[in-house]
């Protein structure tokens, strides 16, 4: 685990189900984040968090939040050990990862916890549009940074967009164009899911 800011770590840990088979050019070690405020502790896609920081959790008003439905890794459990609220943008359909929300929809929608780019979540974070509907990129002003999910990874040659990982029909000139205005943001760190964290310069070559 890295302390990138003062109550900023980053950790990466293997993801269980990768297989060389079914990767997309992504590999076995995924990040996750964590951004503390000494009130609220963000727990950002979650995949095994280290013990110092559900030791953190323990003390916090503690929040999951995910970028994609299926990036719900260790969301169930951790939901269930610590009591956490979960954010998370409406999934396309309940599949095996997030079937475990579907009789809580309701209430997670009524208390603003399905979220999709444009809104603002009372955990201080802002949704922009991503890749997809629902895989979304997070604006965390307080840090200048930007959690971006599988909209932006690093698959060993740098931070991309990557073209076969956009929709049907959807150029990558296309998909560039609609990540515009995250270069607006005074963006200082770029928070990939897929790699390790980089810099502006990093978001700029990879949206040129």
């Amino acid at each position: 685990m890295r302390e990138l800011q003062t109550g900023l770590w980053h950790w990466e840990a293997s993801h269980p189900e990768w297989t060389p088979a079914n990767t997309e050019g992504w590999g076995p070690e995924v990040s996750s984040y964590a951004i503390d405020d000494g009130e609220r502790l963000l727990l950002i896609d979650p995949l095994v968090p280290p013990s110092e920081i559900e030791e953190l959790a323990a003390s916090r008003d503690t929040a999951i939040v995910l970028t994609n439905p299926w990036h719900e890794r260790d969301a169930r459990g951790l939901v269930e050990r610590l009591g956490a609220a979960v954010f998370v943008p409406r999934p396309d359909e309940f599949n095996d990862d997030v079937a475990w929300l579907r009789d809580d929809l309701e209430r997670l929608e009524k208390e603003g916890q399905v979220f999709s780019a444009g809104d603002r979540l009372p955990v201080g974070v802002e949704v922009f549009p991503g890749r997809l509907r629902n895989d979304l990129v997070l604006w965390v002003e307080s840090r200048r940074a930007i959690i971006v999910g599988d909209t932006l990874v690093d698959r060993g040659g740098g931070l991309e967009l990557p073209a076969d990982w956009l929709p049907a029909g959807v150029t990558r000139e296309q998909g560039v164009e609609a990540l515009r205005p995250l270069l607006e943001l005074p963006v200082e760190l770029v928070l990939p899911t897929h790699g390790a964290p980089t810099d502006r310069a990093a978001l700029e070559h990879a949206l040129s």
